[in-house]
Order: C-alpha cells, then sequence, then structure tokens
C-alpha cells in the first residue's frame, strides 16, 4: 500500500529559538521535517480535544458508592 502526501511549499518566519526546540523535541533530521511533525501534532491534539469535549464530564460518571451498589445486585 502506498501513501501519497501532498506538500505545499511556503516561507515563514519562525523564531530561531522556537524551530531549535521543535528540531530537538521531534528528533527531526531537517526543518522541514520538525514543522510538518508540529503541525501534524497540533492538529491531531485539536482533533483529539474536539472529540473529548463530546464525551461529557466526569460528573457524569458514576461514584464508587453507586458503583458498589450495583455491582451488590441493589
Amino acid at each position: 500500500m502506498f501513501i501519497i502526501f501532498r506538500s505545499m511549499k511556503t516561507t515563514v518566519d519562525i523564531p530561531e529559538k522556537e524551530l531549535e526546540d521543535v528540531m530537538r523535541y521531534t528528533k527531526a533530521a531537517t526543518k522541514t521535517e520538525a514543522v510538518a511533525r508540529a503541525v501534524a501534532d497540533f492538529n491531531r491534539r485539536q482533533r483529539l480535544s474536539k472529540l473529548a469535549s463530546g464525551l461529557g464530564t466526569l460528573r457524569d460518571m458514576m461514584t464508587r458508592q453507586e458503583l458498589d451498589k450495583m455491582r451488590a445486585g441493589h
């Protein structure tokens, strides 16, 4: 199976320290790879955040007492 990735060539001004950090954190060999990984990670986190926002909150979860009662068959 082949996966084809489309890319877009662009020019951006990125603070040097930020780019150095992202290259170190991602262990990327090139600036292009570092930026691509950072963008992909940002997008993944946004998708996860959107998904999580629709899952409810902990107050919707059963309490320990409710769980014990249910397990006891009451």
